[in-house]
């Protein structure tokens, strides 16, 4: 049983809105009442979104936490997403560090004190310069966020775990995080989620609840599966939780198949049952 009454949401990404009106009514179907909201269209759709915070909380809908999409991100494959993924490309990295800094801006603004993002495959070995490369350019996004009071935390799945901790163990304490997700661990068959939980755990300051099966072919994508049906030992995803020294939200995140709002009201089903070992608050 977990320690401590998270709060349990929903990533805006997932329910695929049209506009802030549509994320309301999507979230509410899902039968939540928070959100991890994508922060990139309030800066380069704001025509549709400007107003998308007050309407959400009018609503009724607290807002967890922002997520940055970085530049140039192609997901086709574990090998583009190598490629194109976090502030790793040369060629997109000035554009990623201008858009930090505006979504920066907003998260500030609308009091949004976490923001979420892949930082890029991380190369394991110190000695690599692209590693140094990529550790510079964090910092400067953790640089950014900071100046506006928000802390970020970096998606896990994309390096095993014990290359993340080394990585993490080089920035300053305090001023980088952890947005576990035990899926991506599994669809980029780089470990197993519970073991990368308990290393990860000082770190851990957001959680998305999401599922998965393990490709079996090394290098290609496992397939996403509704949370709770997959490889996700979820006894052992709550044991781990309760042993994290922070208390992280959960969030339910879905980024496959044609069902979304149904397959994130099973999650929040499988969550809400008795023998789940989860504690939310009604």
């Amino acid at each position: 049983m977990l320690s401590w009454s998270p709060r349990l949401g929903v990533c805006s990404w997932s329910l695929r809105p049209s506009d802030p009106s549509e994320l309301a009514q999507r979230v509410r179907e899902v039968g939540v009442d928070a959100v991890q909201l994508a922060l990139t269209p309030l800066v380069e759709r704001h025509e549709v979104w400007r107003d998308a915070v007050s309407r959400l909380r009018d609503a009724g809908i607290a807002i967890l936490s922002g997520m940055l999409e970085t530049v140039g991100e192609d997901y086709s494959s574990i090998a583009r997403i190598a490629e194109t993924g976090g502030v790793r490309p040369d060629a997109t990295w000035p554009a990623t560090r201008e858009r930090a800094a505006r979504v920066a801006d907003v998260a500030a603004r609308h009091d949004i004190r976490l923001v979420t993002f892949h930082a890029g495959f991380i190369p394991h070995d110190p000695r690599d310069p692209e590693r140094g490369r990529m550790l510079d350019r964090l910092r400067q996004v953790a640089t950014i966020f900071g100046r506006c009071g928000v802390a970020i935390a970096f998606e896990t799945g994309q390096e095993p775990a014990a290359t993340l901790i080394d990585c993490l163990k080089e920035f300053a304490p305090g001023t980088v995080g952890v947005n576990f997700d035990p899926a991506n661990m599994l669809l980029y068959g780089s470990g197993d989620p519970i073991s990368a939980l308990q290393a990860l755990g000082p770190w851990v300051r957001q959680v998305h609840l999401k599922d998965a099966r393990r490709s079996p072919t090394p290098g290609a994508w496992g397939s996403e599966v509704v949370f709770g049906t997959g490889e996700v030992d979820v006894p052992g995803l709550v044991a781990a939780l309760a042993a994290c020294p922070q208390c992280p939200n959960l969030v339910i995140e879905r980024e496959a198949g044609e069902s979304r709002v149904e397959d994130c009201r099973a999650a929040v089903a499988a969550v809400g049952r008795k023998d789940s070992g989860f504690r939310i608050p009604e």
